[in-house]
């Protein structure tokens, strides 16, 4: 047992780094062929903070544990409200300045609600899987045409460019782009394998080893980009990142198990798992759009966030 938590410790790093690498070169690379950095801010590297719910996902399609699968797509955007913008609103209150996010918030909440609409029947099927990835692409698009058209004083234009490496040799960025490509995928199945192992040698199921364990790894990512950007003064890109990596986790990540593996699911996802994750939507929706027009996230309520996150985890568990 303590070999498979080292593999399933080692595949996390290794996962996160990868991704990390991935997202600088496919950036390099897209910049030196002439993309907007902002274009670029938007799409690969907002992407890019999903691939490991992505490759982890589709690895667990692969092998059968679709509830592992969904498990990571839903567990994934609970961490990232509750846990991950609770502590980084804890550390600084967050400010929502932004006019893109503005618009993008609203998306996020509908795309939650097709989610919960289609995990409902505790089935996802192949269709329902293709809908979610045709989705997907349609916001990629969306995003590019807003980084045309999004005003020139936007706080998030300037946050999100930082982001994008420049100077960065063709071959470098090509050579990051395949180190990414071989390890994602590699370390999502050492990850994956060893998290079943675990999971029933403590007699835990698939889909709760997806919604802990799985789900909060693949969000350190998150965290560690929410908490460097606002201790930044960044608090737009903090929001921007969990904002994107919802919308692409129930977009991207929960087509892999409809398009891979489709069939049942267990009931909790409709039950309780799906209902959580609207409801931290929501309440993340009424905290930055509140009466008081003050467009904030405040200590007060980053600590609801965590409250919530701490209850919900002591739910699986109990």
């Amino acid at each position: 047992m303590i070999v498979n938590f080292v593999i399933f410790v080692l595949g996390l790093l290794v996962l996160s780094w990868s991704a990390d690498r991935f997202v600088y070169g496919a950036s390099a690379l897209a910049k030196n062929i002439g993309v907007a950095p902002m274009m670029i801010g938007l799409t690969i590297v907002a992407m890019g903070s999903s691939a490991p719910e992505i490759m982890v996902a589709a690895t667990a399609s692969f092998a059968g544990n679709t509830n592992t699968a969904v498990g990571n797509s839903i567990g994934s955007n609970i961490t990232n409200i509750a846990l991950v913008l609770g502590i980084t609103a804890l550390i600084k209150p967050l400010v929502v300045s932004s006019t893109t996010l503005k618009r993008e918030l609203p998306i996020m909440l509908v795309i939650t609600l097709i989610g919960v609409y289609f995990l409902a029947d505790s089935e996802l099927s192949r269709i329902e899987g293709i809908v979610l990835i045709t989705l997907f692409v349609l916001v990629i698009a969306g995003m590019a045409v807003l980084s045309f058209t999004v005003e020139k004083n936007d706080p998030l234009v300037a946050e999100a460019g930082t982001d994008v490496p420049s100077d960065v040799a063709m071959s470098t960025a090509i050579f990051w782009v395949a180190v990414g490509l071989i390890l994602l995928p590699t370390s999502a199945h050492f990850l994956v394998d060893s998290a079943v192992v675990i999971a029933k040698h403590f007699g835990i199921s698939d889909l709760v080893i997806g919604l802990t364990i799985i789900a909060i790894g693949t969000s350190l990512p998150e965290l560690a980009a929410c908490v460097a950007s606002v201790l930044k003064g960044e608090d737009d890109l903090a929001l921007g990142n969990i904002i994107g990596s919802n919308i692409f986790n129930l977009l991207a990540v929960l087509a892999m198990p409809g398009l891979i593996a489709p069939g049942v699911i267990d009931e909790s996802v409709a039950n309780r798992d799906s209902l959580v994750m609207l409801g931290l939507s929501i309440l993340l929706f009424v905290f930055c759009f509140n009466l008081r027009g003050s467009r904030r996230i405040n200590r007060f309520e980053a600590a609801t966030f965590l409250v919530i996150f701490i209850g919900y985890q002591y739910i699986l568990f109990a």
